[in-house]
């Protein structure tokens, strides 16, 4: 289910279009809906105070509530814009943000409004595409769930945690990082391919890595395999139910870049927003010196309570062009 995604944090409009989607599928916009809002900023005090509808408009591909299978293009209005807050950032790239390499790239003729194309606002029609590949996997009995596995340095947070580090981040003009951990089940045995190019977890890297602000990925126990002997680090293998599976999943459902059956499992992590309110060093490019920039606007300070669903969104793209729909 190829898929493109266009558009700037401050334009009219950002979408996706998917080029190839599977005919007749039932478009539930009460789940459509409901994976949206989960999303959707400026609804939460540990957000952007930002506030956006994210309502999808279909212009192409569905007819009578399903998918035709041609391009299936839609559309999210931006309607809460303040692009004045973003004036300097075309000369004063911010740190570690996307700023300085997209002007190289770009030639210095890229949107620097809320980050125009490198924002996370274009998250938006990667959870309506991930939503509609929820749909098709649904229909195979592929079911994808995340949660927050971590975040400012707690493992395994509870509710009070979350909302207590991101709001101290906020008061300190500060941001934090975190990680999120992913399950696919339902995922057949024998997909994949030890190649370049089909391998499973290479695959699923590189929808990850098109999540803004996602910089490592790990599967199964991940970087625990370093602290681990073979014994510990080793999956049995028992009958259960007249099937074969493994008494552990230390490999996320992965062997030999083929999966084995077992839930697909891995943690990708989040680095903090780069937008922050504290001084930082940075080069005026204009006239080639040295300065300091301090961030203004609207900026989430830690996005990953919000990446939760862009996270299942991205491994539902990934599966289905693991099944080839």
């Amino acid at each position: 289910m190829k898929h493109v995604i266009f558009g700037e944090s401050h334009g009219n409009a950002i979408g996706v279009v998917i080029e190839n989607p599977v005919p007749g599928i039932e478009l539930d916009w009460e789940f459509i809906n409901s994976e949206m809002a989960r999303r959707a900023p400026g609804r939460s005090s540990l957000s952007t105070s930002r506030k956006e509808s994210d309502n999808v408009e279909i212009l192409s591909g569905v007819y009578e509530g399903k998918t035709t299978g041609t391009p299936l293009c839609a559309v999210i209005r931006n309607e809460n814009t303040r692009s004045e807050d973003y004036s300097k950032l075309m000369n004063t790239p911010r740190p570690s943000h996307g700023d300085f390499s997209g002007s190289i790239k770009y030639a210095g003729n890229q949107d620097p409004r809320g980050g125009g194309h490198f924002s996370g606002r274009l998250t938006a029609p990667l959870v309506f595409a991930g939503a509609l590949a929820k749909l098709i996997l649904k229909q195979r009995k592929i079911n994808i769930s995340a949660s927050i596995s971590k975040v400012g340095g707690i493992a395994d947070p509870s509710e009070k945690d979350i909302e207590n580090v991101i709001t101290e981040a906020r008061v300190n003009n500060d941001s934090v990082g975190g990680a999120v951990r992913c399950s696919i089940t339902g995922m057949p045995a024998g997909l994949g391919s030890p190649d370049f190019g089909r391998n499973i977890e290479g695959i699923i890297s590189q929808y990850m890595f098109a999540v803004p602000a996602v910089k490592a990925i790990s599967f199964g126990a991940g970087f625990g395999f370093a602290d681990m002997h073979g014994s510990e680090a080793n999956d049995p293998f028992i009958i259960r139910d007249g099937k074969i599976v493994t008494e552990t999943n230390h490999s996320g459902g992965i062997n030999g870049g083929i999966t084995n059956g077992m839930p697909v499992e891995f943690e990708v992590a989040f680095r903090p927003t780069p937008s922050i309110g504290k001084a930082q060093k940075t080069v005026d490019i204009s006239e080639m010196k040295e300065t300091e920039i301090e961030i203004v606007g609207r900026h989430d300070p830690c996005i990953v309570p919000r990446a939760v669903v862009v996270v299942e969104a991205s491994a539902a793209l990934a599966a289905c062009e693991i099944l080839g729909v």
